[in-house]
């Protein structure tokens, strides 16, 4: 039984209960129509998605790794091709890489802002390359104008890893929108999470959007007619629904978000701890969404055990980085040197973060990581 004084890493049945009566309603009114795969609030959704992003095309489908395989395939990409992204992320980004038989070249990231380092990209392209994928973060948005500026020299494809990201903005764009392709999660601790699997796809090509279609549906543009070999995966009805409603709260989400942040870093600014960036750093403007709010530590097994004793969730995202993963080494050609992305794996941690996260627990968790570090000082 969970205890009244225990927080958790996300609250989903806080927000559900806020949007319960028009969730509830709008699930009743798909059941009683039993039009359960691509209906009208999937074709609603996807309008709503486009409009609210600022992008010609929204194309959902099935789940975010989905979205990201998706728009490998897309754009071409293949056996012998080459494209690079971080090592700091889920292991879905570079998952897709190696469906479509292309090899992941994997580059170091900024300490600062955990994303991939615009610097020394360049250095990592070769007459392999096709594309960048750029991951946004926890929530930051990565330095997408200088980013932009290296792929519109090289003639290199970007595939924007959006899941964490929905609603950042960089230089008044939203993320997704900046790069070919946007790719989304709409898993339910996202924050835009359905009540199950979802993805999406984002992008301002006719000719993409076309590719995308056909892919997702069985290479179909037209059904029994299939020009090539495609793929089952489809947000059903159900989802769709659900994430009509929560797309109209999502600024009202991400501000609270920010909200939770700002405290965090008030409560803890004056500790030995590198705390998350509230604003961005690197070329232009951007807004993050603080999907996670991950800090990093030296005393993170203190922090984490004194946390659990009193109830309260904290997570590392990751413990591991990619190219110390089992399954990542025989995909990669050569050693790649990350050692900021070896170090914040080993300090980094996140606490509880979502919308309904009020003051008072913000400074129960503060205080708590106050405590252990003034006895490890």
């Amino acid at each position: 039984m969970t205890s009244l004084n225990s927080i958790p890493m996300v609250d989903l049945r806080k927000q559900y209960l806020a949007l319960a009566d028009e969730i509830n309603a709008s699930l009743s009114e798909v059941l009683e129509k039993t039009h359960f795969i691509g209906g009208e609030n999937v074709q609603a959704f996807e309008r709503e998605a486009a409009d609210y992003l600022g992008a010609k095309h929204a194309i959902s489908c099935a789940n975010g790794t989905d979205a990201l395989h998706l728009a490998m395939l897309a754009a071409g990409i293949g056996p012998g091709d080459e494209v690079i992204t971080t090592p700091f992320t889920f292991i879905a980004t570079v998952e897709a890489i190696a469906y479509v038989g292309a090899t992941p070249v994997l580059v170091d990231v900024d300490k600062a802002s955990y994303n991939i380092d615009p610097a020394l990209i360049e250095a990592a392209i070769t007459n392999k390359t096709r594309a960048i994928v750029p991951v946004h973060l926890f929530g930051m948005p990565c330095d997408m104008q200088a980013i932009n500026s290296l792929a519109k020299q090289h003639k290199l494809t970007i595939i924007e890893d959006c899941a964490q990201s929905f609603g950042a903005t960089h230089n008044g764009k939203q993320t997704g929108t900046i790069g070919s392709i946007g790719s989304f999660s709409f898993f339910p601790s996202k924050n835009l999470g359905c009540f199950g699997d979802g993805g999406m796809l984002s992008c301002n090509d006719d000719d993409l959007a076309k590719k995308l279609q056909v892919l997702k549906s069985h290479g179909s543009a037209e059904r029994y007619i299939h020009s090539v070999i495609g793929y089952n995966s489809r947000l059903d009805e159900i989802q769709a629904a659900i994430l009509r409603h929560k797309l109209k709260k999502i600024d009202h989400f991400n501000s609270e978000r920010r909200r939770v942040a700002a405290h965090y870093c008030e409560c803890l600014s004056d500790l030995p701890v590198q705390l998350p960036q509230l604003n961005f750093v690197g070329e232009g403007d951007a807004i993050p969404v603080f999907h996670q709010f991950t800090l990093l530590t030296d005393q993170r097994a203190a922090i984490q055990k004194e946390l659990q004793d009193n109830q309260i969730a904290s997570a590392i995202y990751y413990p591991i980085p990619l190219h110390k993963q089992e399954a990542i080494n025989g995909l990669l050609t050569s050693t790649p040197h990350c050692p900021n992305a070896e170090a914040l794996s080993e300090q980094c941690m996140s606490l509880p973060i979502y919308p309904e996260l009020d003051n008072q627990s913000i400074e129960r968790i503060a205080g708590i990581v106050k405590n252990v570090l003034s006895v490890a000082a």
